[in-house]
């Protein structure tokens, strides 16, 4: 387990890479064969998968902005918890605001990088926040 403190200064550094609007830069925290799976959908393998993911959420949400609520230990492991807002703005966009949280469950590789982590966030409440706004 690596030590809390370095931990979190990891967590913040990956809040301001998911609001930099560089996709490139969110891929950077994760092991070069690291993982990033949305809710249950299929994982993304490696840094330019993780790019793509990174960049369809930055594409959906040109004014992307993402609050690190907390960094917690559950099972030994750690959760990043997470709040993004944004205007769905980008190509093919609503046009409505959003606001959801959720959570990551990381598993540190020994390169001291994100080796896997499994994303979380009520999808149901996504959607309607897409169609209605916040």
């Amino acid at each position: 387990m690596p030590d809390p403190t370095d931990l979190r200064n990891l967590a913040k550094r990956y809040t301001a890479a998911w609001c930099s609007q560089n996709p490139e830069s969110v891929a950077a925290f994760y092991s070069e064969q690291g993982s990033l799976r949305v809710n249950d959908g299929p994982p993304a393998v490696g840094r330019n998968a993780i790019t793509e993911v990174a960049q369809s959420f930055m594409a959906a949400f040109p004014d992307l902005f993402v609050v690190m609520d907390d960094l917690r230990f559950e099972a030994g492991e750690p959760e990043y918890h997470w709040t993004l807002s944004g205007t769905n703005s980008g190509p093919g966009g609503t046009g409505r605001p959003v606001r959801i949280s959720g959570f990551e469950r990381w598993r540190i590789g020994s390169d001291g990088l994100i080796d896997s982590s499994q994303g979380h966030f009520d999808a149901v409440e996504y959607r309607r926040q897409l169609e209605q706004g916040v």
